[in-house]
């Protein structure tokens, strides 16, 4: 009996790395990309797949989809010291009303610990400030549409914290597109370029996210023994759920990183969405920065926002 237990398992053992391999490679400009056996199977169109992710604008319409809701939200911001203990936060309860192309941000409660604000109620960081200013309208703001189409996200004619929320909105929405303005990182965070294919690794899968099937696209940086190099990248890694239905992006999880004598960052974001009727939308976001700017102190700051009750 146990020969013949001990002969199964060495059966299932020699089958093993057999079963593993059950994956193939095709190129889609200069991208080598390994594909599951299930992509295989349900012979996926790569190339138009990878066509679609390249000019994808769900992810971003999910947050215009915000100009025009009205949600509420729950905000955690908490600033860290060198040790990694809370040295200030500030949690809060915010609804926008939102009406005719104009919304306003309320705040139904607000908890504050530390000097998130300076002594004539601003934030004291660089952090929080940026956060307000992309998720918050303090002041009623009209004009508002969730019209993508020539909405592209520009820096032009825009300096200090209005260029530097641009810039931030860009590593938000559009995760893998250069961004103008930022020096040496610019060109680096142009993922689907062909010039920086040899740099990342690509993988196509499909699984249940969300309680939906998606296809599971993940880019992550090689390391330096297989032609990577860390001085030519921003992002590290990314990975991104689209819904095989709609190939809406239901959720996307990435990490980026820089390190340079003017300034250097390690980010990394997390974004789930939902449907609230025909309007996508992002129903948690989860941010962990760590950032020293030439001329600013280095910040260290978490941020969690959770949306939802949204109506129109």
């Amino acid at each position: 009996m146990r020969r013949f237990t001990f002969f199964i398992v060495m059966m299932l053992y020699q089958l093993k790395p057999v079963c593993a391999q059950q994956k193939d490679t095709v190129v889609v400009n200069n991208k080598v990309i390994t594909l599951s056996e299930i992509i295989i199977r349900n012979n996926v169109n790569v190339p138009s797949f990878i066509e679609r992710v390249k000019n994808d604008t769900t992810f971003y319409k999910a947050f215009r989809n915000l100009r025009v809701l009205q949600f509420t939200s729950l905000n955690d911001i908490r600033m860290l010291d060198k040790k990694g203990k809370v040295k200030a936060s500030l949690f809060s309860r915010t609804r926008q009303w939102a009406q005719k192309g104009c919304r306003h941000t309320l705040v139904e409660d607000e908890q504050v610990e530390g000097d998130i604000y300076d002594r004539r109620g601003n934030y004291n960081y660089y952090t929080p400030e940026l956060y307000a200013g992309l998720f918050f309208a303090s002041d009623t703001v009209c004009g508002e549409t969730n019209v993508v189409k020539g909405m592209d996200i520009d820096v032009k004619g825009k300096s200090g914290m209005a260029k530097r929320k641009e810039q931030l909105k860009m590593l938000f929405f559009n995760p893998g597109k250069s961004i103008p303005g930022l020096p040496f990182v610019g060109n680096k965070a142009a993922i689907f370029d062909e010039d920086m294919a040899g740099l990342y690794n690509y993988d196509l899968d499909q699984d249940v996210h969300l309680d939906e099937l998606c296809y599971v696209f993940t880019i992550t940086a090689k390391p330096k023994e297989e032609g990577g190099n860390k001085d030519k990248i921003v992002i590290d890694r990314m990975v991104t759920w689209f819904s095989v239905k709609t190939m809406e992006v239901l959720a996307r999880h990435y990490s980026m990183s820089y390190h340079a004598g003017v300034f250097d960052f390690d980010v990394d974001m997390q974004v789930e969405m939902t449907h609230s009727g025909n309007y996508l939308v992002p129903k948690l976001l989860r941010y962990t920065g760590d950032w020293d700017i030439i001329f600013k102190k280095r910040e260290r700051g978490i941020f969690t926002a959770t949306l939802f009750n949204f109506s129109n």
